[in-house]
């Protein structure tokens, strides 16, 4: 079942990590199974300057933690979202990042690049998550992809 718009929205809102450090602008799609986002990376991004100096790419780290966003955690709330009786607010449990497995980088991204992000989920139990997530340019080049796993943190 895909999820309408306004569920997009609500998973996007309720996703814990807030600017500089949200690597989601969009939620495309969204359903039992998989999530598809798009981030693109500002020429203005924090860490640019560092990472490197006159030909800055954006740095693995990020990447992966970017896969973490949509793969797990946009698609671990909306199986919480889901999974609440009508009426009532989810528990208080964010998916959390915590063990990334066979990830692999074929190509670097640069500054103002726009990825796309797909997640598909390979378990969801007891709030517990672990997916399979790559990212890709706008033009369908592979860019890394990996198996990723989080854990449900009550955040009350």
């Amino acid at each position: 079942m895909a999820a309408d718009r306004q569920m997009r929205e609500r998973v996007l809102a309720a996703i814990p990590q807030q600017p500089p450090f949200r690597f989601i602008d969009e939620i495309l799609e969204l359903s039992d199974e998989t999530v598809t986002s798009a981030y693109r990376f500002r020429e203005d991004e924090f860490f640019y300057p560092g990472h490197f100096p006159g030909h800055p790419v954006t740095p693995g780290v990020i990447l992966i933690e970017t896969m973490a966003q949509a793969g797990l955690t946009a698609l671990g709330i909306y199986q919480l979202l889901k999974e609440a009786p009508p009426g009532e607010k989810p528990p208080a449990v964010t998916p959390y990042f915590v063990f990334a497995d066979q990830v692999e980088f074929s190509r670097l991204v640069r500054p103002g690049e726009r990825v796309i992000i797909k997640g598909e989920k390979i378990y969801f139990r007891r709030g517990n998550i672990k997916s399979t997530v790559s990212i890709t340019g706008e033009d369908g080049a592979a860019v890394c992809h990996g198996v990723l796993t989080g854990t449900g943190v009550n955040r009350s």
